[in-house]
């Protein structure tokens, strides 16, 4: 194993028992264990994403022998290489998707769900690229398989996951149109080059849909919030649409039509990335290393920053989040 010099315990936050923000606690911890494959990295800074949040109100167990300490995605350097590990040496600068255990100041993770360091970009900013990238990619292109020309219809336009859909859709070609929930909101997203944005308080985005397509629709649709909203992307989804879902914020069972899903011949998907084998999450890594890397570097696309904090204020950091003001990520400074 290769490895720089490391203390004995690191400061970690626990959750002390499901329920509020307030259950978030700071901990010592021994250093975790580094197996063949992966790589050791000293944590700079990590990303909120409501995942946490769910595992925190006891919603959302971790998957099986992934860390019970929260977070998914980090920022850092590596320190130490397990046996077996070839890409990343100790001092490389890496961000990376993990199952569990970004709220700490050492995390462990199998190298090929790592990815170099951006160029030009700090730790603070690349903590909050690897969830929101890896779920964009795999739900928008993998799964939804957009095309160039299509149209892409994000509900949540102004939430991590949207804006990265936004510009990443828009990278690659296609019309997009976002769902906001505020004035504020609707102009960030229209900021990040979404097409239209419709204000779902105020006015059907079914309507809008219909409206700007001249009546086809939505090639794919990305759905955060579920229950009665995938009746109503049946109706918004254009003939062979596919409508990919990622979250039930408005609840977890729907009644649908199934003749309209049958006569429109719609494919009607969905997917959880952490429990996913390492493997699948390599496979993504690798896509994204190849198609949007070159991007971020240009800054064609780029993480939208909303609030930096604290390790020991990660409870802070989840009252944020739950307050449902933020416009981006919500990052930690675990330095």
């Amino acid at each position: 194993m290769l490895m720089a010099a490391m203390p004995n315990e690191m400061t970690v936050i626990e959750i002390a028992a499901p329920g509020g923000a307030n259950m978030l606690r700071p901990a010592q911890r021994a250093l975790p264990e580094v197996k063949a494959g992966e790589i050791l990295v000293r944590v700079r800074a990590a990303g909120i994403n409501r995942p946490d949040i769910l595992q925190r109100q006891g919603h959302y167990p971790p998957p099986p022998g992934a860390s019970d300490i929260p977070g998914l995605e980090i920022a850092g350097e590596v320190v130490a290489v397990g046996e077996g590990g070839g890409r990343f040496r100790p001092g490389d600068q890496v961000v990376a998707l993990l199952a569990g255990g970004g709220y700490a100041e050492y995390a462990a993770v199998h190298e090929s769900n790592a990815l170099p360091l951006p160029a030009g970009y700090g730790y603070i900013e690349a903590a909050a690229l690897p969830e929101t990238f890896f779920t964009v990619w795999h739900n928008v292109f993998q799964r939804g398989g957009l095309k160039s020309g299509e149209t892409l219809l994000i509900h949540g336009g102004s939430s991590g996951i949207g804006t990265t859909a936004i510009q990443l859709g828009k990278a690659f070609g296609a019309n997009v149109i976002a769902t906001a929930g505020s004035k504020e909101k609707c102009d960030a997203c229209l900021k990040l080059g979404a097409d239209h944005v419709v204000n779902y308080r105020e006015d059907d985005y079914v309507t809008l849909v219909k409206d700007v397509t001249a009546g086809k629709g939505a090639d794919v649709i990305l759905d955060m919030v579920g229950g009665d909203y995938v009746e109503r992307n049946l109706k918004a989804a254009a003939e062979d649409g596919r409508i990919v879902q990622i979250a039930f914020l408005n609840g977890i069972k729907a009644t649908i039509n199934i003749g309209r899903l049958m006569t429109k011949r719609l494919t009607l998907t969905g997917s959880t990335l952490r429990p996913r084998p390492v493997a699948v999450k390599a496979e993504i890594a690798r896509e994204l290393e190849a198609k949007v890397w070159p991007l971020l570097a240009e800054r064609r696309v780029a993480p939208v920053m909303d609030m930096i904090f604290s390790l020991k204020d990660a409870w802070r950091a989840h009252e944020r989040m739950e307050g449902g003001s933020h416009i981006g990520k919500i990052v930690l400074d675990v330095a």
